[in-house]
């Protein structure tokens, strides 16, 4: 069965991050938990003393796509900027935190396996 997610009606709910928003895809219950994805948006003005938390993910694989605005994110140690149209990976277990973004941030996630730890550092 194909699964079909629409922007129209589906509402953002809080999540991970208190300063983020997600709008879920439907790729969770379609793959029985295997593989999750939805669209995150950030909420500005942005705040270090909030966003700068240091943290790892226990994932196989985690990709992003930056849908609008940008972000700027520190990642082992190396400071990266994602504006519209970038996209990346995180590697298991890179240590990263957010370090700003812009006001109309918006990006999709996809995450396997479907459920994860974090941890902060």
């Amino acid at each position: 069965m194909a699964v079909h997610a629409s922007d129209k009606g589906q509402q953002f709910r809080k999540g991970l991050r208190s300063y983020a928003s997600y709008r879920d895809l439907g790729i969770s219950k379609a793959t029985g938990g295997v593989v999750q994805a939805h669209v995150i948006r950030l909420h500005g003005p942005c705040d270090p003393a909030v966003v700068s938390i240091r943290h790892v993910h226990g994932v196989q694989f985690q990709f992003l796509y930056m849908l609008k605005g940008w972000m700027e994110g520190e990642y082992n140690g190396r400071r990266e900027r994602f504006e519209a149209g970038a996209c990346w990976i995180q590697p298991n277990s890179i240590p990263h935190t957010v370090l700003d973004y812009s006001d109309d941030c918006e990006m999709i996630e996809l995450i396997l396996p479907g459920t994860f730890e974090t941890r902060e550092l």
